[in-house]
């Protein structure tokens, strides 16, 4: 037995390194090698102290008897913790399975699978079929089950394409073959995303000092002075170069000829000093629309 002065003193270095003692085991040393130095009803005398389960502070115990045999990177016994919750619910996954069947989209032979439906929302729709899981598990079972978030993709065409699509394609392909054989330039021309001119926020991030990020707009309210500006690239197929002309005005068929005009006379002559013919491929809307007389 120990006076309640010595007690006091247990329980004063327990307060003062308990913030300390990050996990069980940890705890349950520092109880086992004190009730070690009491003998006798140190245990007990440590388990009133603490609140540590008298059976720990014997694990403990056994655990600096045998400290040469310990697995230090071990804090739990082997099949001890808590359980995963597909092993308690078995249903859940197969009930998870069935819901993201009827949003699966892409083609059935591809091993990735992906889903519209967010995670709080499958969470919600597992928790009304009567299984009690975050959103954080379904995460988990999502991606064991090779699901991932991902956005729309074009690729529908629908009921306006031309028979002959194909055909179409390999002949420009052949004739962009055929002018890079005969060393003759072969361009790529399209008018890009409108930018607003001004103080605003782009995407992507800079280096600054911490704490002082680039201030910017709240709003990205276009600037009745500065305006708006709308770039017109040129790519050189064959160097694999862009070439981008820069427009206050609307996109218009003169722009993108001024545009092809410009690159020429700043690069592409360059490129191609004994070049006799120009080929252009585009896409049929906005400046390069084939309704546009000039």
């Amino acid at each position: 037995m120990i006076s309640k002065q010595e007690e006091e003193n247990i329980s004063n270095r327990y307060t003062a390194i308990k913030p300390f003692l990050y996990n069980e085991q940890q705890k349950r040393i520092f109880a086992a090698s004190e009730a070690r130095v009491i003998g006798y009803g140190g245990i007990s005398i440590l388990s009133r102290i603490t609140g540590i389960d008298r059976e720990a502070i014997a694990k403990g115990l056994k655990e600096i008897e045998n400290s040469g045999d310990i697995d230090k990177a071990r804090v739990r016994t082997a099949g001890g913790g808590r359980k995963r919750l597909e092993e308690i619910d078995p249903q859940v996954k197969e009930d998870l399975e069935k819901l993201m069947d009827s949003s699966t989209c892409g083609s059935p032979q591809s091993a990735l699978k992906w889903t519209k439906k967010s995670l709080h929302n499958i969470e919600e729709e597992l928790n009304k079929m009567g299984h009690e899981i975050s959103h954080t598990t379904v995460y988990r079972l999502l991606s064991e089950m090779d699901y991932s978030m991902q956005g729309n993709q074009k690729a529908i065409e629908g009921n306006s394409q031309n028979p002959d699509r194909n055909k179409q394609f390999e002949h420009i392909n052949y004739m962009v073959k055929e002018y890079q054989d005969k060393g003759q330039p072969v361009i790529s021309i399209d008018t890009k995303k409108k930018e607003l001119v001004g103080n605003y926020k782009n995407g992507g991030k800079e280096y600054c000092l911490k704490g002082q990020p680039k201030k910017v707009n709240v709003h990205d309210f276009e600037d009745d002075k500065l305006g708006s500006v709308r770039p017109y690239g040129v790519y050189d197929i064959k160097n694999n170069k862009g070439w981008v002309n820069i427009g206050t005005d609307k996109d218009t068929a003169v722009f993108a000829v001024e545009s092809i005009r410009k690159w020429w006379y700043t690069i592409g002559r360059k490129s191609y000093p004994k070049a006799t013919e120009l080929l252009i491929t585009a896409d049929g809307g906005g400046s390069n629309s084939s309704r546009t007389r000039l």
